[in-house]
């Protein structure tokens, strides 16, 4: 009886307290290229209560290495190049101590994290790969969770849970360069594969934060389910897999909605996402399950079991998308699931309570990782541009699409674009291995002087009316001013705003890009009667 009251303490602080796998590809020494296959692939897995990191090897599935890296081992992330692995931390020592109870739900967690992990100072430590050594510790937020690296390695992005924030390291200093504000207690965090976004489960808004890697800001926050934790992209950047308390949204990121919930089995914990963008597979820590989701239809297509004391916490799936591998807290295991038969194969034990949280940022190729930057990246007709190769597996061809039908074979070219348009921009790199293709969406902008324009609907109404502006300007404007007639303002796009007293009001709109700006100012544009003096109207100047 004392063994299974053991076992069920630690599956309910389990569900409560999971964190990050992620399954990357690295060489054996950090000079060689990783492969498409699982050859030459490794498994960071964070061993909670025993403070150290086990290394998989995924082609013998036997733990090659262990590296201590002190109290807590949460979250893992490994940068594109193999070389270098980036372990959240908490810093609390026990782990049993510092949550004593059984916590039989997430929710349960917003509470201890306000009595306790606010006030906890959390690290990310750095472990090179070559010599599997801890090279350096960087000081972020509060009780850091989730972490993910950008595709070109540069930036790593914390999900700190007890300060609510997100830390922007810097990887070639190993600095906090910003901190971003985002929902309550941030858990998951994943980063887009063009490196453009990063999405962040907030466990007590019930949102996810999207924030703009160019500006460190967010851009848009998403409703999804109840206390969401896991959080993973679709390698084309048009859905986004969140897991909540009982099911799992799925964001259409064009839209920033929710267009499906998919119910999968008790307490789903992690997800990750297959290299080929077909399957999403689900950690249910409550039922000792992994859910396989068909992500064309968005429905479970499989179920798989683990092991009756499992309690499946992080997931990850091999480059080559033909295992998956599961961080088992119950039973200090990491089962490994054939993709093709739904069926775990291997068992390996590893450390004190694995509980790796998180996902693949980049399913990694035997080619070069391609990237780039320009400068300008906006700017008046003409523009010319340089382009800066920034590609990482030592290419030997480069092949530029510049998005105006022109194209470049050169390493870093300069190009000039004579007519107005946003453009796209494509490079594609090759060396002996393969290749691969980096995609920038409308990356450069050749504008003209902007012409104002608005519309609005409703532009009459009862007070208190609320009337959403949309900006029609031409140009491409970057930056918008408007004025609302009754003395309040907005830098949105096209923002809404509500008139709670009567009047007839001035609506000006100013629009401005590198090239000038342009006002337009519409008189006596929007009416807001009331129910006592209906029909008259006092111009608002």
């Amino acid at each position: 009886m004392k063994i299974n009251r053991k076992l069920q303490s630690a599956a309910l602080v389990s569900v409560a307290m999971v964190l990050f796998l992620i399954l990357v590809s690295s060489a054996a020494s950090a000079a060689t290229g990783q492969g498409a296959s699982s050859t030459g692939t490794y498994a960071y897995i964070t061993n909670m209560n025993s403070k150290d990191v086990s290394i998989i090897d995924t082609d013998t599935n036997t733990v090659k290495a262990t590296v201590n890296v002190g109290d807590s081992p949460y979250g893992v992330a490994v940068n594109p190049a193999g070389t270098k692995v980036y372990v959240t931390q908490l810093n609390i020592g026990s782990y049993e101590n510092a949550f004593p109870e059984s916590i039989v739900q997430k929710p349960a967690l917003i509470k201890k994290t306000k009595e306790y992990m606010a006030t906890s100072e959390g690290t990310v430590s750095v472990i090179d790969t070559a010599t599997n050594t801890v090279t350096a510790t960087v000081t972020v937020g509060s009780s850091p969770y989730g972490v993910a690296v950008n595709p070109d390695g540069t930036k790593v992005y914390v999900a700190n849970l007890g300060s609510s924030t997100v830390s922007v390291i810097d990887t070639a200093t190993n600095t906090v360069t910003a901190t971003v504000n985002v929902g309550n207690y941030p858990w998951g965090i994943a980063v887009t594969l063009d490196g453009t976004k990063v999405y962040v489960a907030n466990l007590g808004s019930n949102t996810v934060s999207i924030i703009d890697t160019a500006t460190n800001t967010v851009t848009a926050t998403v409703p999804v389910g109840s206390v969401p934790s896991g959080v993973a992209v679709t390698p084309d950047g048009k859905k986004v897999y969140v897991t909540n308390e009982y099911d799992v949204s799925v964001i259409d990121t064009k839209t920033n909605t929710v267009t499906a919930t998919v119910p999968v089995g008790s307490s789903p914990i992690e997800a990750a996402v297959n290299p080929a963008g077909t399957k999403v597979y689900v950690t249910n820590s409550g039922d000792n399950t992994v859910s396989v989701i068909d992500t064309a239809t968005d429905t479970v297509t499989t179920t798989v079991p683990i092991g009756s004391i499992s309690m499946p916490n992080g997931v990850s799936v091999t480059p080559d998308g033909t295992k998956v591998y599961v961080a088992n807290y119950g039973d200090n295991t990491v089962s490994v699931i054939d993709a093709a038969t739904n069926t775990v194969t291997t068992t390996v034990p590893v450390g004190s309570n694995p509980i790796a949280f998180g996902q693949f940022i980049v399913p990694l190729s035997p080619g070069p990782f391609a990237n780039f930057s320009a400068s300008p990246t906006e700017g008046k007709a003409p523009l010319t541009v340089a382009f800066t190769d920034k590609s990482t597996g030592s290419p030997t061809k480069w092949k530029w699409n510049f998005g105006d039908g022109t194209t470049s074979t050169q390493q870093n070219p300069t190009h000039k674009y004579s007519k107005v348009g946003s453009y796209t921009v494509k490079l594609t790199t090759t060396n002996a291995d393969g290749s691969n293709t980096a995609t920038k969406t409308d990356y450069i902008k050749v504008v003209t002087k902007p012409i104002a324009s608005f519309t609005a609907k409703p532009t009459s109404g009862k007070a208190p009316l609320t009337v959403p502006f949309t900006d029609k300007s031409t140009g491409i404007p970057t930056k918008w001013k408007w004025s609302f007639g009754d003395g309040a303002s907005s830098t949105e796009q096209s923002p809404k705003h509500e008139y709670s007293q009567e009047g007839s009001y001035k609506v000006t709109l100013t629009v401005t890009n590198v090239a000038g700006s342009s006002t337009l100012t519409k008189t006596n544009f929007i009416k807001v009667t009331t129910n006592t003096r209906p029909g008259i109207y006092s111009e608002n100047k």
